[in-house]
């Protein structure tokens, strides 16, 4: 079995566990720990804060530390925390499951972190976007599947059953990273703490696709995490469809992404980056104006239409901009500059968790979606501004000095 393949096999159980916390956080606190709209914010924020919290210290180990290792301890720090929150749902502690969510957080950004890290040491340059996109299809993969299999099933199981898989899932991908080849980092000068975080950033603000990039996700990440906390109350009191339409409508999502990553893999060579980087962002305000449309007790297959969109663009928007973020960086540099764009893509998402909660509670879930939309724009006026939208190819780019 080849390292591609293996990290391929290790990405599915990590993303397959994730994505059941993606779903199911939001529905067990609404239906097992009946939250209000504002604590299933706060929950979703949790989620999500480990990539805020963690990114940055994570991306300095990855450039320190032999990476087979860290993807090894990623996968059972995700496989204790996700059955340590299993645990919480049976005894009713909130407290326990927020820690919990948390803590299986960490050992997520820690593994993506790594592989995004390996990859450009095991891949020529020609053959990155595909490399990447291999990789990404788990998680889409996954988006697809799980909450599927959550929505209708949500309201017919225990939840402690639901996270007692996630820790399954995340034991599998141990097992697939126990036969990774060691991949050393390289060798450099120690420096401070403060100095190596420093240094990760001025990069990101000194490289215009960088920036652009962070820029855009940003908008676009701060945007979705809004919408997660929205859908739910959308789904319920506004469409009045039965709740385990936002699994489906999650599914949509999810099924759209395998579709782009697949295109991707397919034909990375074919698509020109530029239209990726406007056509990612741009699709998801489309598909916010179709979800105000959606009217009530009827037209689902809108809802799960606009889904799709959101998630077929910026699909392959996530791996056109992992192929230009390796390309242009260089690899004593990687994992910092990836840990300060994945604080920008994720650690965006506790903030906009607590933010759709509050607006929910205080003027409603269709405000909610309007508040979503602008952000959306916003990630497509980003990209629109800046160099993205001249790359023509994945060949011309390379890495400028860490001077």
């Amino acid at each position: 079995m080849t390292t591609i393949n293996r990290l391929t096999g290790a990405a599915y159980g990590m993303h397959f566990a994730d994505q059941i916390a993606l779903v199911a956080v939001p529905l067990i606190a609404a239906l097992t720990f009946d939250a209000s709209a504002q604590t299933i914010g706060v929950l979703v924020a949790c989620h999500s804060v480990a990539h805020l919290l963690g990114s940055m210290p994570f991306g300095m180990i990855v450039d320190a530390v032999q990476q087979r290792s860290l993807a090894i301890i990623s996968s059972l720090i995700s496989a204790v925390g996700f059955l340590i929150a299993a645990i919480s749902t049976t005894t009713g502690g909130i407290f326990l499951f927020a820690v919990a969510i948390t803590f299986s957080g960490f050992g997520v950004v820690l593994f993506v972190l790594t592989a995004l890290s390996i990859l450009p040491k095991i891949v020529s340059a020609n053959n990155l976007a595909k490399a990447n996109a291999s990789i990404e299809l788990p998680r889409a993969i996954c988006s697809f599947g799980v909450p599927l299999g959550v929505g209708l099933v949500v309201t017919d199981i225990a939840a402690v059953w639901i996270f007692c898989a996630a820790a399954l899932a995340a034991l599998v991908a141990f097992m697939f990273t126990l036969g990774l080849p060691n991949v050393e980092a390289e060798r450099r000068p120690k420096k401070r703490l403060i100095t190596q975080i420093v240094e990760g950033g001025s990069f990101v603000l000194r490289n215009e696709y960088l920036l652009s990039i962070s820029l855009c996700a940003v908008f676009w990440n701060f945007g979705f995490s809004v919408l997660l906390v929205v859908l739910v109350p959308l789904i319920r009191n506004v469409y009045l469809f039965d709740p385990g339409a936002f699994g489906i409508a999650l599914s949509a999502f999810g099924f759209a992404m395998i579709m782009g990553a697949s295109l991707m893999r397919r034909n990375a060579g074919r698509i020109s980056p530029k239209f990726i980087f406007l056509f990612g962002p741009g699709s998801s305000a489309v598909a916010m104006i179709g979800l105000l449309l959606v009217p009530p007790g009827e037209w689902e297959l809108l809802l799960y239409a606009c889904l799709f969109l959101l998630g077929f663009g910026p699909a392959m928007w996530l791996i056109a901009q992992n192929s230009v973020r390796q390309l242009v960086t260089h690899p004593n540099m990687l994992g910092r500059v990836n840990a300060v764009i994945q604080t920008a893509i994720y650690g965006i998402r506790p903030l906009g968790a607590l933010v759709g909660g509050g607006i929910v509670g205080l003027f409603g879930a269709q405000t909610g979606i309007v508040f979503v939309l602008l952000a959306f724009t916003a990630s497509f006026l980003a990209a629109w501004f800046s160099k993205l939208k001249k790359i023509e190819n994945y060949n011309h780019l390379r890495p400028a000095s860490v001077s």
